[in-house]
C-alpha cells in the first residue's frame, strides 16, 4: 500500500486508469439505461415511474460509498500519514456530494407520483439529506484548511465522525416507521422482478467506474496544482 502512496508513482498509474474507468463506466451506464428505459417492462403498480430506479439506486449507493471513502482516507491520514490520503479524501467529496444530490432529487421525483408528495421528513430521506450537508461542510472545511497540517487533521476527524451517519441511513427503514420502502436488494436476494432488476447491477458498476474516474482525475489535478505551487515558491526564494 505504501508504494502506491508515492505521488509520482500514483500519477503514472492513475493516468491510464482514469480513461479506462471513465469510458468503461459510460459504456456500462449506456447499456443499463438502454435496457432500463427500453427493454424492461413497466412495474405492475408504479408503471413507467419505476424506471428512475436505474439512476436513483446507483446514486444512493455512491453517495454513501463516497463518504465511506472519505472516512477510510481520513483514517489513513491520521494513523499512517499517507501522502495521498488527504488528497484522496478531498477529491472524493465533490463527486460524492453530486451523487447524494442526484439521489435526493430522483427520490423526490419518484416520490411525487408514488407517495403523493415531493418530500417527507422520513428517516431515510432525512438522514440522506444530512449526508449531503455533511459533504458540503467537509468541502468547506477542507477548502479553509488549505495546506495547513492542523486544518487537515480537523478535516480528517470530521470525515471519520461523519461516517456515523452511514449506518443510520442504512438501517433507518428498520429502526423507524418510515414512508420509504424497506430494502429491495440484499445479499440474500431481491424482491424486485428479475425482468426489472437486471440493469441495476450494470448501472451500479457503470456509475461506480465513472465515480472512480472523476476521483482519479481530481487527485491528479490537485497534485499538479501542488507541484506548480511548490515550484513557484522555489522560484520566489531563489
Amino acid at each position: 500500500m505504501h508504494r502506491f502512496a508515492n505521488p509520482a508513482r500514483f500519477v503514472r498509474l492513475a493516468r491510464p486508469l482514469t480513461a479506462w474507468f471513465g469510458w468503461g463506466g459510460m459504456l456500462l451506464v449506456a447499456i443499463a439505461l438502454t435496457g432500463g428505459l427500453v427493454l424492461t417492462p413497466p412495474d405492475y403498480l408504479q408503471g413507467d415511474t419505476v424506471r428512475i430506479i436505474y439512476i436513483h439506486v446507483p446514486s444512493a449507493w455512491l453517495g454513501m460509498a463516497g463518504w465511506a471513502g472519505i472516512a477510510v482516507a481520513s483514517f489513513m491520514q491520521l494513523v499512517w500519514r499517507h501522502p495521498l490520503a488527504y488528497v484522496a479524501a478531498r477529491a472524493t467529496a465533490a463527486p460524492g456530494a453530486v451523487y447524494a444530490a442526484i439521489c435526493l432529487i430522483t427520490g423526490s421525483i419518484w416520490g411525487r407520483p408514488t407517495w403523493g408528495t415531493w418530500w417527507e421528513w422520513d428517516g431515510r430521506l432525512t438522514s440522506m439529506l444530512i449526508l449531503f450537508f455533511l459533504y458540503l461542510a467537509y468541502i468547506a472545511l477542507a477548502q479553509a484548511a488549505g495546506r495547513e497540517e492542523g486544518g487537515q487533521k480537523i478535516a480528517a476527524i470530521f470525515g471519520l465522525v461523519g461516517a456515523v451517519n452511514l449506518p443510520i441511513i442504512h438501517y433507518s427503514v428498520l429502526w423507524w416507521r418510515t414512508l420509504h420502502q424497506g430494502e429491495s436488494i440484499g445479499l440474500t436476494g431481491s424482491t424486485i422482478d428479475n425482468r426489472i432488476l437486471w440493469p441495476i447491477p450494470i448501472a451500479v458498476v457503470g456509475f461506480s467506474l465513472i465515480f472512480v474516474s472523476v476521483v482519479l482525475m481530481r487527485m491528479r489535478a490537485m497534485l499538479a496544482d501542488a507541484k506548480v505551487e511548490a515550484r513557484l515558491k522555489r522560484l520566489a526564494t531563489a
